[in-house]
């Protein structure tokens, strides 16, 4: 098997769980039924293949035909096909799709829905009460990185504008903006009345 494959099998079956319990799910696979989508890591041989049966995915490391949909990203921008954030992942390029469109939308719907409750699987393991603190743990996690995030690129941001002045503030973006064309104007006007002077030799 694979190595991705390998690495990549477990979270199917999480998926397939979710499909044989979720109704439109269920109706996706059996529309699509018979279809390939390819997902390539950008600029790498690293890629997965998902076989679309009628009530379920399966996974292969290999596919010696053209795959009906080929999507392409980084590893960042792949993630985000199973998020509400797939539309602008490929708005944006981020995320590069080629093939069948019908499938492809069909497809990241299919993910949406086949997404697997990852506390409720957990707490399959240790406990509803430790999977829901681990749950809660886990969003207070994310929510301070994001918090970090935001925190950085303002300090980023203000660094570059106010102490190391690299880059101009907004304002003095749109000074520069209103003095380039404030002397465009100049510059066309002078033009004009050099046309005017010379004209009336």
């Amino acid at each position: 098997m694979d190595p991705l494959e390998a690495l990549f099998q477990p979270l199917t079956v999480l998926v397939n769980r979710q499909i044989s319990v979720t109704t439109p799910a269920r109706e996706i696979c059996e529309n699509i039924a018979g279809s390939v989508v390819a997902v390539q890591v950008k600029d790498s041989p690293l890629a997965l293949y998902f076989h679309i049966h009628a009530d379920r995915l399966s996974l292969s490391g290999r596919y010696e035909q053209d795959p009906d949909v080929l999507i392409s990203g980084s590893l960042l921008s792949l993630g985000k096909l199973a998020t509400p954030d797939a539309a602008d992942a490929i708005r944006d390029g981020s995320v590069e799709l080629h093939g069948d469109a019908r499938v492809a939308q069909e497809f990241q719907r299919l993910l949406q829905y086949g997404k697997p409750d990852l506390e409720e699987e957990l707490s399959t393991i240790i406990g509803d009460t430790a999977a829901r603190n681990v749950g809660e743990l886990t969003r207070k996690v994310l929510a301070w990185g994001d918090d970090v995030r935001k925190t950085m690129r303002q300090n980023v941001s203000e660094y570059l504008q106010e102490e190391s002045r690299a880059v101009p503030s907004r304002v003095e973006a749109e000074q520069f903006r209103d003095d380039v064309n404030t002397l465009r104007d100049d510059v066309d006007r002078l033009e004009a009345r050099l046309r005017t002077l010379e004209g009336g030799r």
